[in-house]
């Protein structure tokens, strides 16, 4: 799907993810490793669901999805404020590496042709009346969702067309060498095994190609940065209660 969709430019390959999820891949990454040369800048709540269990040494967490980050309409953080935040944290720390971690194309899917995300979101708020306040990927895995598979990968492109947009933007103002990759890739009604059962989403334990092959592009723009490892800078507490709510906005609960 990156292939066919990205027009970014770079050397583009593969690689193995560490995790069919976001968390298998942040404690493979992360965990247990001096990573004082890096910031982290994050629409993904994971991290901080999880930090009390893993020894994190990172410089700093920028946790977009707080506060004015999150959008409400869509329930999830917008990938311009993503690449907004990203170039602010480049110009604040110009020694250090970027982790920029957007959740497109994750679900919701921000400029779908339909009002599923919208009834998810509803239900989640205790109104409206759509099908489960599971996420898309659950709801056609059991089949509660009447969409085809063909129009839920046109969707699922249109989230990643619109994501990319906003990454070459962040490409044309960051120096030296990017990679644009993902955490984990996606089943779209591809066969699993070892039961050859038909998947949707990235479901723990399965580690097929469609969920840990991921794209590897590798961008070169200007000199490269002078990277130097520092103290950590603390973080300000983030309330568990806002971490459980930005989680099953994002269909990672019910």
């Amino acid at each position: 799907m990156f292939e066919s969709t990205s027009q970014l430019e770079g050397t583009l390959s593969s690689r193995v993810s560490k995790g069919s999820s976001t968390v298998e891949w942040l404690r493979a990454n992360f965990d247990g490793r001096d990573l004082r040369d890096t910031v982290y800048v994050t629409a993904n709540p994971q991290l901080e669901e999880n930090r009390d269990r893993w020894d994190i040494q990172l410089h700093k967490t920028i946790n977009v999805w707080l506060d004015e980050g999150w959008d409400d309409e869509t329930g999830t953080v917008r990938a311009e404020t993503m690449t907004e935040a990203a170039l602010e944290a480049a110009e604040q720390f110009p020694h250090k590496r970027l982790v920029v971690h957007y959740m497109q194309p994750h679900y919701p899917f921000v400029p779908a042709e339909t009002d599923f995300d919208k009834k998810h979101l509803q239900q989640i708020d205790g109104e409206g009346d759509g099908p489960s306040s599971e996420n898309v990927w659950n709801q056609k895995f059991k089949g509660e969702l009447n969409i085809s598979r063909d129009e839920l990968w046109a969707i699922y492109v249109d989230n990643l067309q619109y994501v990319l947009k906003y990454v070459e933007e962040l490409l044309t103002d960051l120096s030296g060498r990017t990679v644009v990759t993902a955490d984990h890739g996606n089943y779209v009604g591809e066969r699993a095994s070892p039961l050859p059962i038909q998947e949707y989403g990235h479901p723990r334990g399965l580690y097929d190609d469609p969920v840990v092959r991921v794209p590897w592009l590798v961008h070169e723009h200007g000199s490269r940065r002078n990277i130097r490892r520092s103290n950590i800078q603390s973080s300000n507490g983030v309330e568990m209660e806002t971490v459980s709510d930005r989680l099953r906005d994002l269909g990672y609960r019910e």
